[in-house]
């Protein structure tokens, strides 16, 4: 699937991959969304990194 494809399925704006892209925030919204176009769970597409500082 492309990212054009999970932003349709997933009824996603532009702005939300763009900001995806850039590593910025997203909403859990949108998260959810795009759990439910591609089939998984929250854990499957979300990485916690700790930082330092």
């Amino acid at each position: 699937m492309t990212k054009s494809q999970m932003r349709i399925e997933a009824g996603l704006t532009t702005n939300v991959l763009v900001n995806m892209n850039k590593g910025q925030h997203i909403s859990m919204e949108s998260l959810i969304r795009i759990c439910d176009a591609l089939d998984c769970e929250l854990k499957d597409v979300v990485e916690l990194v700790k930082t330092e500082e």
